[in-house]
């Protein structure tokens, strides 16, 4: 029997206090921490078992009337637990815990289409993204193709 098993039991073992039973006994002999909490539980009910509950005061019914009359009688303070009474304040409120929150999931997406990041001037990224955009227009420079025959015309 390991140690969960026996710390479940020690409740009715401690209350009892009947013959344990011989599996019980001999995890009692073997784990020194289950033993010592046993022996602890019934000093427990022991001290329980001695103790003697205090008279209430004569007069404590009395005094327990009067201060429900006196609490009863101030006026009540509005308070939420004074509108969660109104069913037209719930639904109000509901209401408007519904459309808050709606509206902060809907204010928290994301765009669709994230902002282009521009990368620095001076990078290859940077140098064709500037190709593509303008490629119109350096399609039209006639001194690009004499620059491609002169740089071909050399290589041969």
């Amino acid at each position: 029997m390991n140690c969960k098993d026996v710390r479940e039991q020690l409740l009715e073992m401690a209350v009892e206090r009947g013959a344990v039973p011989a599996e019980l006994q001999a995890h009692f002999a073997a784990c020194a921490p289950c033993a010592h909490e046993l022996e602890q539980m019934k000093q427990t009910m022991a001290l329980l078992d001695e103790w003697q509950a205090p008279e209430p005061s004569p007069y404590f019914d009395v005094r327990l009337q009067a201060r429900l009359r006196e609490e009863q009688s101030k006026p009540q303070r509005f308070s939420w637990r004074y509108w969660a009474r109104k069913p037209a304040a719930v639904g109000i409120a509901a209401t408007i815990l519904l459309a808050l929150g709606v509206g902060s999931f809907l204010g928290t997406q994301e765009d669709p289409k994230p902002a282009a990041v521009t990368p620095p001037r001076g990078t290859a990224v940077a140098d064709l993204q500037y190709l593509e955009k303008h490629s119109d227009l350096l399609q039209e420079f006639e001194a690009l193709d004499v620059l491609d025959h002169d740089s071909g015309a050399s290589a041969n």
